[in-house]
């Protein structure tokens, strides 16, 4: 649901904060079955292929009515069709279970008509029905919410007059509609589930669904596994498997690429820099170092709060003033973090959303840009009130020395890396650093138990979900709750600008609204990005033949928007090329060019905390 994958409303218990995402993750393929704990390399023709892919990320939920890790949401995408996809190529919308749309000329009515060669694992006829069916769900069981509730809050009225059309009527006109990143499930299977916010969907397999894959078989923490739908409309994957494999140690997920134990890897999610360079030039392994569709942030605590205005949580009162906040991104060397952590293989961060996607990207102007100035923000904490005592600590309004809680991800190198930095920088500055680095991030997370947070997000390329965690309407509805928002920011400028550009169907005038709410989120500081970090991962070309990256040029592997890598790729003892080319061509071995490095820095994400995402 949405890396889009980044992420959206999740339950309590399901929320990841990722410095990486929104949380951080990471997969790496490999050719070895789940139920084997010795991983072996391809087997022959005749036993079946599989390519197996490791990962730095559990999963949260496989119902992907509350997943929101870019794991869960990655493979979702396998599972399950949308009514839309994007090009491989350059993200633009091409048909998915829907193989066509129109629009009432008000923008009030959309009509798509269903594709009638799509069927369910179960050798039911996928239909408009069904992406009825589960719209309606979500907009009337909140638990049906959880992940992409923001998609359908707009939503008058959805109809299927019959099984080939699907008619959609809004309240007012809404520029998602040809990007809307919801699995739609089948009917008859998910009309038996009685709490969706309580249902995971791992206990009965396999998991009917109408994607490129179907899911087989999972255990927590340790795998999961699909297999190839033969009767996808696309066409049939070349490998007969993709299983994910966690490993909460990164190291040895890269020693398992470098023993064609596994056949791809990614990190947590990218590569380290030590990692990538001790890969380049390895026989038999292909490094892609691409830019990557993630933002690396301090996320601040704003003040956790639900909808009914109760607050909750115990962040430190000082991060209620803007100018601490800025302040302290104030003391932040991007560009060391930039040429220390990720030595080069990231940009340094601005606005929120990544350079890859330029027609959203925003840089704020020389004067507005929160420059790094230690200088600058010892005098406005001094302006704020908070001074340095005798002992050089600055103290807050009780009396006390300040010292901020940081959340960071106990498998993501970079948070500890970066952490150790803040602590240098802001022990300058007279305030202490405490680094909380868990495995599990989310609990503290969503009890608003934290003074600052690693985050990162999975950005789509239709910036609507990845804005969207950040209003109001975002917030759990009590404190017991859980919202889609990331981290309980609430500002109403910011959600003016958010219906607007929501309603606004010109390209350009819609993206100069989503720039105005990067610099209003600039301003306010309550998430300051840091780094924009590559894609960096790993291959094997003796047992991958060839793979999608997405865009084509220079684009990332896994974490895709879309189920193009792993439905394209190849093995390398096929003895030919993929009858399953893309229209677009894009279907390509990743070559030399597309990156040998030396040297890379990843970055973590998530779809929604290990944000999804964020998912995406």
């Amino acid at each position: 649901m949405g890396t889009n994958d980044q992420t959206r409303s999740l339950p309590r218990g399901l929320r990841l904060v990722a410095a990486a995402g929104a949380a951080a993750l990471t997969l790496t393929a490999g050719l070895a079955t789940p139920l084997d704990p010795a991983p072996r390399q391809a087997r022959a023709a005749g036993d079946g292929k599989v390519l197996t892919v490791a990962v730095a990320q559990s999963v949260d939920s496989l119902s992907p009515f509350l997943a929101v890790r870019l794991l869960s949401t990655s493979i979702h995408r396998l599972m399950y069709e949308y009514l839309t996809n994007y090009d491989p190529k350059d993200n633009h919308a091409i048909p998915g279970l829907a193989t066509k749309w129109e629009s009432s000329p008000d923008k009030l009515t959309w009509t798509y008509t269903i594709r009638s060669n799509s069927k369910w694992s179960d050798g039911k006829q996928a239909t408009a029905q069904d992406a009825a069916w589960t719209f309606n769900k979500m907009m009337t069981d909140d638990g049906a919410a959880t992940a992409n509730g923001s998609y359908v809050g707009n939503f008058k009225k959805v109809t299927a007059p019959s099984p080939t059309e699907l008619v959609i009527e809004l309240k007012k006109p809404q520029a998602t509609m040809t990007s809307l990143d919801v699995p739609i499930v089948p009917k008859h299977v998910w009309e038996k589930v009685s709490d969706f916010s309580e249902f995971n969907n791992d206990k009965s397999f396999p998991v009917v669904g109408n994607g490129p894959f179907t899911l087989t078989d999972y255990k927590a923490d340790s795998y999961v596994r699909l297999e190839a739908n033969k009767g996808f409309w696309r066409g049939t994957p070349k490998f007969d498997e993709v299983v994910f494999r966690y490993y909460k140690d990164q190291d040895a997920a890269v020693s398992a690429l470098r023993k064609g134990e596994v056949s791809f890897v990614a990190g947590s999610p990218s590569l380290t820099p030590a990692q990538a360079a001790s890969l380049e030039g390895a026989d038999d392994i292909q490094v892609n170092d691409a830019p990557g569709r993630r933002f690396y942030a301090l996320a601040t605590n704003p003040g956790a709060k639900a909808k009914n205005g109760k607050k909750f949580g115990d962040g430190h009162p000082s991060l209620l003033d803007q100018r601490v906040r800025n302040a302290l991104f104030m003391a932040v060397d991007r560009e060391a973090i930039i040429e220390k952590v990720f030595q080069g293989h990231a940009v340094e961060g601005e606005g929120y959303i990544p350079p890859r996607f330029p027609q959203y990207h925003w840089k704020p102007s020389p004067d507005q840009k929160l420059a790094y100035d230690p200088a600058e923000a010892a005098r406005l904490l001094d302006q704020a009130g908070y001074k340095k005592n005798g002992d050089g600590k600055r103290v807050g309004k009780d009396g006390k020395p300040i010292s901020y809680r940081v959340l960071c991800h106990a498998t993501d190198p970079n948070d500890k890396a970066v952490g150790k930095y803040l602590q240098e920088w802001w022990g300058k500055l007279g305030i202490g650093v405490q680094l909380n680095c868990l495995d599990n991030v989310t609990d503290p997370w969503l009890a608003g138990k934290y003074d600052l947070a690693f985050d990162g997000w999975s950005v789509n390329p239709d910036p609507d979900f990845v804005m969207s965690i950040h209003t109001c309407g975002a917030l759990p509805a009590t404190p017991e709750d859980t919202g889609a928002t990331d981290n309980f920011i609430c500002d109403k400028k910011y959600d003016e600008l958010y219906a607007r550009q929501l309603a606004e169907y010109d390209p350009a005038k819609r993206a100069d609204i989503v720039q105005q709410m990067e610099s209003r989120l600039y301003d306010l500081g309550y998430m300051n990005v840091m780094a924009y970090p590559n894609a960096v991962e790993a291959y094997r070309t003796d047992q991958i033949k060839s793979i999608t990256t997405m865009p084509a040029k220079a684009g990332n592997i896994y974490g895709q928007d879309g189920y193009w890598s792993w439905w394209s790729a190849v093995p390398a003892d096929s003895g030919g090329s993929s009858d399953n080319a893309l229209s677009t061509g894009v279907v390509v071995a990743i070559v030399a060019g597309v990156v040998i490095l030396a040297g890379l820095g990843g970055f973590a994400a998530m779809r929604r905390r290990a944000t999804a995402e964020e998912r995406e």
